[in-house]
């Protein structure tokens, strides 16, 4: 059986964001599931459009997801080199086959001349077809030295163009689909419609997972196949990825962002991964939650749905949660860059900020968070401008209880247990409802009504700093 390889082929004009890596994200799953080879190319060959360092970012995207390369600019292999630009003696060698055998020829025609055929084709109410207006065959020819100053087109032939798409189906389409497309342009450097085809076949790749944006142009690659005498490979094409409304394509104004920004915000790479795989992909189970491994294990290019995958972004949020609470806290530590958290924090020790993360971790949905969720650990509550106010207790109850607070966690040991044991039973000589007590400690401690578990939260405080909130707190009153 062909060895299952797979690429990704993006061109380095720009960041790389959710649409572009959720396919390469299924090429890789795909080959990984068949143990396969996933490769890594460049497609770099419109240098008007390329954006300097944009090869470096889209290799540190893929790494940061763990989506590997096989082979690649950064894992070289037998079959490169896997930069498009550096590629073009190939090119020339497949343009000139396809000169022998007829099926090329150098564009006769200038920038206007092609302007009026157009023009000709709109008053005849007709779609414009470059092969409508080519020279007669006699007539057509190859310039000498084509490659250093013309443009070298495809010649056509007609056909009923129908193929077999593993997502969408069987798929075919009319004669008006095939024309005569450019090769090489005259700056020498191929066309994608050219050189992805030679690539793909030079690489050996054995399936093709791509966007519905190039249904249309399939026709087009049929004939040039046929014309180099070369098998397709195997198509599948993925779903697009809706705005949250489902209503269009999803785009930088509905939220789409770079892969590496999620990063910036102190997302795990395993939940954009997640988040990822299951827009236009499932494995016909109620699962949501999914390891990389798992991912692998279950792929298969018949669960890509043909529908649009909507882009939840909350259910990004909460897919990221879930691996947070997951991991073990020390692992998560590791991950937390120091500008996660507040500033104040660079004071404390690892140990301490370890168990501050312990506690906020189930509470945690990504890194960003962090600085509002556990500033109060590090810093003291601005208690100028707290009013410690708890349902069912008024302004003569306050204070009293208060007291009686600090003077019952004075004599406590501070572990989470005799942190329970005491306040609940204060509560109940109080005969207060203990929800009563809590809150009205939880503010004094934290000047937050929202904070972890109260014994938990005063337990990593420790004895001496809530003693001295409470304190501080009970002043204010």
């Amino acid at each position: 059986m062909q060895e299952v390889r797979t690429r990704f082929a993006p061109s380095p004009t720009g960041l790389l964001h959710v649409g572009a890596v959720r396919t390469a994200l299924f090429a890789w799953a795909f080959a990984k599931s068949n143990n396969g080879k996933f490769i890594l190319r460049i497609e770099d060959t419109d240098k008007s459009r390329e954006v300097q360092g944009a090869t470096e970012h889209i290799i540190e995207s893929l790494e940061w997801l763990g989506i590997s390369v096989d082979e690649g600019p950064n894992a070289p292999g037998d079959l490169g080199p896997y930069i498009q630009s550096m590629r073009l003696d190939i090119y020339k060698r497949y343009a000139q086959q396809l000169i022998n055998d007829g099926h090329a020829y150098t564009d006769p025609y200038s920038t206007a001349q092609v302007a009026e055929f157009r023009e000709e084709a709109k008053l005849l109410k007709q779609p414009f077809l470059y092969r409508q207006f080519r020279p007669e065959d006699s007539k057509l020819k190859v310039e000498e030295d084509w490659y250093k100053k013309s443009t070298l087109r495809f010649k056509t032939t007609i056909f009923k163009p129908e193929w077999h798409d593993i997502v969408r189906g069987d798929l075919s389409a009319g004669e008006e689909s095939l024309d005569d497309f450019v090769l090489i342009k005259a700056d020498g450097y191929p066309t994608y419609n050219f050189a992805h085809i030679v690539d793909d076949f030079e690489m050996k790749i054995s399936h093709i997972m791509r966007g519905e944006e190039f249904i249309a142009s399939t026709p087009k690659f049929l004939a040039l196949y046929k014309a180099l005498g070369i098998t397709p490979p195997k198509m599948a094409t993925m779903p697009p990825i809706l705005n949250q409304n489902g209503g269009k394509k999803l785009s930088k104004r509905d939220g789409a962002k770079d892969v590496l920004e999620y990063r910036s915000q102190g997302f795990l790479s395993e939940g954009v991964f997640n988040f990822l795989a299951g827009m236009g992909w499932n494995d016909g189970t109620e699962q949501e939650v999914f390891s990389r491994q798992e991912i692998v294990d279950n792929f298969t290019l018949e669960r890509i749905q043909k529908s649009g995958a909507k882009f939840d972004d909350q259910r990004l949020v909460w897919l990221n949660g879930h691996h947070i609470r997951n991991m073990p806290t020390k692992d998560l530590f590791k991950l937390i860059d120091d500008e996660f958290w507040p500033e104040a924090a660079s004071k404390s020790s690892s140990d301490y900020r370890l168990e501050v993360l312990g506690l906020l971790q189930e509470r945690l949905k990504y890194f960003a968070e962090l600085p509002e969720l556990s500033e109060f650990f590090f810093e003291e509550p601005n208690y100028n401008q707290l009013t410690i106010k708890v349902k069912k207790l008024d302004d003569t109850q306050r204070a009293p209880l208060l007291k009686a607070s600090i003077e019952c966690l004075d004599q406590t040991d501070f572990t989470v247990e005799a942190l329970e044991l005491a306040l609940r039973e204060l509560a109940q000589t109080k005969n207060l409802k203990p929800g009563t007590i809590f809150g009205l400690l939880r503010i004094a401690a934290t000047g937050s009504q929202v904070a972890p578990g109260l014994f938990e939260t005063l337990a990593v405080l420790g004895k001496e700093t809530t003693l001295r909130r409470l304190t501080q707190a009970l002043d204010q009153l």
